[in-house]
């Protein structure tokens, strides 16, 4: 498995099936004193979490963006942390685990889940969230539930219907040779060349693509990476446009223009050639997953539906691109969640930009 790099300044917020085991947030010290926290955009408040993060050190335990208010709330184990929130202009909020105990807890949990399971942070409740789809059952589901109560008020059991894979079968289809069908991400450029990323789980080295089914080749894959990660890298072998924006439907595209990780809480779409323009938010960061063909890690989850054939397609916000669909759990017309590989991690494996 790739060396991953940990998304630290990042967040996880709970999904909404998990409201009710939100406990209150502990009063700081002098809250009826503190100054209202500044409006924010996500890029600004991604911007000033990573700033605190580098200020707080060990006293921060996460930060995530509310996008009703448009603040960032961030996550502290002392006053002292929580006063220096305050001055940056972002609510603080003090809580009993550092992220290195539910990091540890992530991992404990991560190396013992079977097939099936999702680990994330989730800061809002200060857990980490374990979630069980339908096909864990009976003595598997019991383990899992022994090893979430061992933690303690560290961690927290969910259920979930449906079941997690990969979505083989969003921007727009690309048709494998043998018939089936992915969406292309994003069109980027290495070494002075032309290629576009897909999700690792669509195609592996070799596998040629056409833009309709059964169509002449127009790109080859010449890297991909499933389980582990989900990326892949498909060099074009055909003249064709290939703008570097998100097709939005009807005439309409969203030019994307660069790369970076998302905020927790922020708003965002994804594109796919089965279901079209979804939207929806960001809810964990660095998640783990185990799906039938093996385990991914460091994915972006969120609450956006996909459907199979979505797969590769981009999440984005605005003109900055996030990620590429990995995988997930019911459809568009129930619900569900979906996950995505990050779009920053797949351009720096592969020496690739934008374009």
């Amino acid at each position: 498995m790739e060396h991953r790099r940990k998304l630290t300044r990042r967040t996880a917020v709970a999904g909404a099936g998990l409201a009710a085991l939100l406990a209150g947030p502990l009063a700081p010290a002098n809250a009826e004193t503190a100054a209202a926290p500044r409006p924010l955009t996500p890029t600004a408040a991604t911007e000033l979490a990573t700033t605190l993060a580098g200020d707080l050190r060990d006293d921060m335990a996460g930060a995530y963006y509310d996008a009703e208010g448009r603040v960032l709330v961030v996550n502290v184990l002392s006053d002292a942390g929580a006063a220096k929130v305050r001055q940056a202009g972002a609510e603080p909020r003090l809580v009993r685990h550092s992220l290195a105990q539910l990091g540890a807890a992530q991992k404990d949990l991560t190396a013992k889940s079977p097939p099936g399971t999702a680990r994330a942070v989730d800061h809002r409740l200060n857990k980490v969230v374990v979630t069980a789809d339908e096909t864990v059952r009976g003595a598997a589901l019991e383990r899992l539930r022994d090893r979430v109560a061992a933690l303690g008020d560290k961690a927290v059991l969910k259920q979930a219907e449906g079941a997690f894979t990969p979505m083989l079968a969003g921007g727009d289809a690309i048709w494998r040779d043998d018939g089936a069908r992915c969406s292309l991400g994003f069109n980027v450029v290495r070494h002075g060349r032309p290629y576009f990323l897909t999700a690792g789980h669509c195609g592996r080295p070799h596998d040629g693509w056409s833009a309709t089914r059964q169509g002449r080749t127009v790109g080859i894959t010449v890297a991909s990476s499933f389980p582990g990660d989900d990326h892949a890298l498909v060099r074009y072998v055909r003249a064709v446009d290939r703008p570097s924006e998100v097709n939005l439907g009807e005439d309409a595209a969203q030019d994307v223009n660069r790369a970076a990780d998302p905020i927790v809480g922020q708003p965002v779409r994804r594109s796919g050639s089965t279901t079209g323009v979804r939207e929806g938010q960001v809810v964990a960061l660095n998640v783990s997953v185990t799906y039938p063909q093996g385990r991914v890690d460091g994915l972006i989850q969120t609450t956006v539906c996909a459907e199979p054939g979505d797969s590769g397609g981009p999440l984005f916000s605005g003109g900055t691109g996030h990620g590429l669909t990995s995988g997930g759990r019911g459809d568009c017309t129930r619900g569900g969640e979906t996950f995505f590989q990050p779009l920053t991690e797949a351009l720096e494996r592969y020496g690739a930009r934008l374009g």
